[in-house]
């Protein structure tokens, strides 16, 4: 299989802001994969194309993610109605730490577990969180490493975007 983001990582690695970087703009094809889903079920990204998908990779360790997903949680609720839709990647090997974790942060959108970490290897996740905007027609277009108060005005505005094309 192709590299996913082997060029996009070689750039911000040698500009150093691998983690100082809110986004970086891109437009390749996003990788299928089908994960198990707190809801019991598979999901599968390529159902979901033909919305807006945002694509976030967390763990129950991440003190960040903790800041950042009941921001989710509302641009979620903001936009669902409109084809949008998070897919959240649980990396943690033990299924019960991020049930933990979803106890005292709930959330609405949906939850996969990825314990083997093969969907965050295929998408050549490095920081917790990483997120990925992708568009309706299946294509990677935003990615984002880690968190800091503010990236929520930034995944809006890209949400509005690819909810209007």
């Amino acid at each position: 299989m192709k590299p996913f983001f082997k060029p996009l990582a070689l750039l911000v690695v040698l500009a150093g802001v691998a983690t100082a970087a809110s986004a970086e703009s891109m437009n390749v094809p996003a990788p299928d994969f089908t994960l198990h889903s707190r809801s019991g079920e598979n999901l599968r990204l390529e159902d979901h194309r033909g919305e807006v998908v945002m694509l976030n990779f967390w763990a129950s360790w991440c003190g960040p993610c903790r800041q950042e997903m009941p921001l989710m949680n509302e641009i979620y609720d903001r936009y669902k109605d409109l084809g949008f839709t998070i897919l959240a990647v649980n990396v943690d090997e033990n299924r019960d730490e991020a049930l933990r974790f979803l106890d005292s942060v709930p959330v609405d959108y949906p939850i996969l577990y990825d314990p083997e970490s093969s969907v965050s290897e295929l998408y050549e996740v490095q920081a917790m969180p990483t997120t990925i905007m992708i568009d309706r027609d299946g294509n990677a277009r935003y990615v984002h490493y880690g968190y800091q108060p503010g990236y929520e005005d930034e995944y809006e505005q890209q949400i509005r975007k690819l909810v209007r094309e």
